[in-house]
């Protein structure tokens, strides 16, 4: 017999494998500063089969410009708004903390899904995520494979079931 609680979940797996359009994949910005850790999160997307397109900001600054479209990133239909983003939480200038911060602050970007992904596991550092709105608080595995099967359950949950809300880049300030 199948519990209730497991019939949303398997619906949304049924569901999600008869569409493969990648087209209608919702796009995912990955904040890093990192060029080896951004080339492992790519490696085990591969692996984990997401196919979803990404963008990346190589810093906190780079990531507000994105999201606000500005300056190298005016052309919003290059550089469209993300369903998700996948936050580092220490980088130089600007850190996570103040990314996630200013995009609380923006009315179209207030219920942006954002999944800190960090290799910190503080137990202030997580609460402070939180408390600032973020959605998740996910630490880097070292290894290759577990970082593919965290990719594997980002894929499932957060691509595959949950639903993104509206967001704009209305009255950003």
């Amino acid at each position: 017999m199948i519990g209730k609680s497991s019939l949303p979940f398997r619906f949304c797996l049924i569901l999600y494998s008869e569409s493969s359009d990648v087209i209608d994949q919702p796009l995912i910005l990955i904040v890093e500063d990192s060029e080896d850790h951004v080339f492992l999160l790519q490696l085990a997307f591969k692996r984990a089969q997401i196919t979803n397109p990404i963008q990346e900001a190589r810093s906190g600054e780079e990531a507000i410009a994105y999201l606000a479209g500005t300056g190298t990133f005016s052309d919003w239909a290059r550089f469209p708004l993300p369903a998700i983003v996948l936050l580092d939480l220490k980088m130089p200038g600007i850190d996570g903390f103040g990314v996630l911060r200013w995009i609380r602050e923006q009315p179209g970007l207030k219920n942006l899904r954002v999944v800190m992904l960090t290799s910190s596991d503080l137990d202030q550092e997580v609460s402070l995520a939180h408390e600032l709105g973020a959605k998740s608080f996910l630490n880097k595995p070292v290894d290759l494979d577990r970082l593919v099967e965290m990719m594997r359950a980002f894929k499932t949950y957060w691509l595959d079931c949950d639903k993104a809300p509206r967001v704009s880049r209305a009255k950003l300030e």
